[in-house]
């Protein structure tokens, strides 16, 4: 077996959609906060793992997307986890400039359901006006 057969075997137990995607959860590895949803095609969890950060596969742009590669708030991989069934990953990262989310805030979880409306409960850490330079 070539080694580099061996270095992808791994990539066979992911259990793809149909679209040939895996729903992936970044989480900051000291804290355990959760970040961020996305998701990956195989070539973006190979560059992920290959770069040590995570690139996501962009649904909405159809292409590649290296976390931070416009905001500079890169997630620099710590560990990489896989579901029991094999469809969702687990990303453990550090997250550069303590910015995960496009709005400017930690987190994109950052809206929380009480009586009966969402309600904004991270405040925004920096304009998002002034990260993409928009």
């Amino acid at each position: 077996m070539s080694r580099t057969r061996h270095e992808t075997d791994w990539l066979k137990e992911v259990a793809w959609n149909e679209q040939g995607l895996i729903p992936v959860i970044a989480q900051d590895a000291a804290s355990g906060e959760v970040l961020m949803f996305a998701w990956m095609n195989r070539e973006a969890l190979q560059l992920t793992v290959e770069r040590g950060e995570a690139v996501y596969w962009s649904r909405s742009r159809r292409k590649l997307w290296h976390k931070g590669e416009e905001s500079g708030h890169t997630q620099k991989l710590v560990e990489l986890r896989l579901d029991c069934d094999g469809d969702v990953l687990l990303l453990r990262i550090e997250q550069t400039g303590g910015i995960a989310c496009h709005t400017g805030r930690r987190s994109c979880f950052y809206r929380q359901l009480n009586d009966g409306q969402w309600q904004d409960v991270l405040p925004v850490l920096k304009d998002p006006g002034k990260i993409y330079r928009e």
